[in-house]
């Protein structure tokens, strides 16, 4: 009798550790919005400093994303979530995924999408440390709407 409490006990210990653990990876989620109403982990957009833009463009019939590579190092760089301009400079609508999917396959893996009208500006506020959970230094962003379109990565200097 003494084994089987100690058993159920230990099995519930295990049980609860590995549900914090979950909630732990989940720092605060990516937000999207623009620059007058946008805010992420309780800072508005416009209190922060755009640490990436992304441009949806045309060339000849070539659809991509530029810059195909863009680098944050964290060294220099305060603690304060980052924020991201994405804008859509050509004349169609396009996706933009921004991902750590390629590193690793948790259910909490960073994964955001959004669609951009032609002409149209948003902005992703991403927390540092959910920044930090990804796994390796590389995510890659790209048009989900159309897989031919040509994508880039995000390297971070830890």
């Amino acid at each position: 009798m003494g084994k089987t409490m100690l058993s159920v006990i230990f099995g519930l210990g295990l049980i609860i550790a590995g549900a914090s653990a979950a909630f732990a990876l989940q720092a605060g989620g990516v937000e999207i919005g623009d620059l007058e109403t946008g805010s992420v982990v309780g800072q508005s957009f416009k209190e922060l400093e755009v640490d990436a833009s992304f441009y949806a463009i045309e060339i000849g019939n070539m659809k991509t994303w530029y810059p195909p590579t863009t680098v944050i190092d964290f060294k220099n760089r305060t603690g304060s979530p980052v924020l991201l301009k994405v804008t859509n400079n050509s004349t169609a609508e396009h996706g933009f995924q921004l991902s750590a999917k390629v590193n690793q396959s948790a259910p909490t893996v960073l994964d955001t999408k959004l669609v951009l009208k032609p002409g149209e500006t948003k902005y992703i506020g991403v927390p540092t440390s959910d920044l930090f959970y990804a796994a390796g230094n590389v995510l890659e962003y790209r048009c989900h709407l159309h897989p031919a379109h040509v994508g880039g990565k995000l390297v971070m200097l830890k």
